[in-house]
């Protein structure tokens, strides 16, 4: 599974925004991100609120969760550790106004606790041990 993983990796970056590989980041603690639009605003650092809109995919592609489906950006109060860790290593790279792919390992997302389905408790809507792929929009910070 993790090698079909790391296929998918390589392969949607360049699916998804007919980019180089080359143009693949990665973070020291296995976060890799792919700018697809870079913004011209401020960067985020702790004490900031980013606020972002969001689309969530399991490795299969499967979508859990899209803020615009909500139809409101969320809130991230970086350093206070409210969202996933991943985004709190990510968001600070990301101007406002950028979009990007962002890969987060599990151990930076839900790890090994996963994330129950809220109408059954036996079912996981983010499995336990699970890498995600997040489309993050960076609306603005402040």
């Amino acid at each position: 599974m993790r090698i079909l993983w790391s296929l998918v990796l390589g392969i949607l970056p360049v699916a998804a925004f007919g980019q180089a590989a080359q143009d693949t980041l990665s973070l020291p603690s296995g976060i890799r991100y792919v700018v697809h639009s870079l913004g011209t605003g401020a960067a985020g650092h702790n004490g900031n609120t980013v606020l972002v809109h969001y689309t969530g995919f399991l490795p299969d592609g499967k979508m859990f969760e899209s803020s615009a489906v909500e139809g409101r950006p969320v809130k991230a109060h970086l350093g206070e550790h409210d969202v996933i860790p991943g985004w709190e290593q990510v968001l600070p790279l990301l101007p406002a106004g950028t979009r990007a792919w962002v890969y987060i390992p599990a151990a930076l997302a839900y790890g090994k606790k996963g994330v129950r389905d809220p109408d059954d408790d036996k079912r996981f809507t983010i499995p336990p041990n699970t890498d995600l792929r997040f489309e993050l929009n960076v609306v603005r910070v402040k």
